[in-house]
């Protein structure tokens, strides 16, 4: 098993690569169909898809030289979630080549503050030691707690559009809100 690299720590949290030893808490968080309520609600069904979901990060690590994080909590070595950027080449609404900006935690770590904490210290770091100027998030419109942890972090909204595509996103269900961090000029 690889051994994991802590890139970030913050009062409560540890940030780190993603290791193939999160499999089992990569498939907690992301069996859960409320975790998956806005994501297009295709929860995991296998332990397999977490470890292929693994492979996929570490390939992006290799890669683009980014890829999500873990966060792991300081105290218990639970696995809370994953955070960070993911390099988008295709095209979303129009843009390619940027960062995005994303972040999901398992749900009994909802609404203790760790979404804006991981969250902001992985801003910090993209922007103060990997540099990054082109950063984008987005959520669903109704993702309310999402949004607001994007907009605490910096990120300001920019428009709605739809992410499947169609021309009509009301009649092809939930749109969603793009956000982009703005620098100061």
């Amino acid at each position: 098993m690889d051994k994991p690299v802590i890139l970030i720590e913050t009062d409560r949290l540890l940030i780190r690569k993603i290791s193939s030893g999160d499999d089992t808490g990569m498939f907690e968080l992301d069996s859960d169909p409320e975790v998956h309520r806005f994501l297009g609600n295709k929860p995991f069904k296998t332990i397999d898809q977490s470890r292929d979901q693994i492979q996929f990060i570490k390939k992006q690590y290799i890669e683009n030289g980014i890829g999500r994080w873990a966060i792991e909590d300081r105290v218990t070595n639970e696995f809370v979630g994953w955070t960070g950027f993911k390099l988008m080449r295709e095209t979303i609404n129009h843009h390619s080549n940027y960062y995005d900006f994303g972040y999901r935690l398992k749900r009994k770590f909802w609404g203790k503050g760790y979404a804006t904490e991981s969250a902001n210290a992985a801003m910090g770091y993209g922007i103060d030691t990997l540099q990054f100027t082109d950063i984008y998030g987005m959520t669903d419109v109704n993702n309310i707690a999402s949004r607001r942890v994007l907009e605490k972090i910096g990120m300001t909204y920019i428009e709605t559009f739809n992410y499947n595509g169609e021309p009509d996103w009301r009649a092809m269900g939930e749109p969603t809100v793009w956000y982009k961090k703005i620098f100061p000029q």
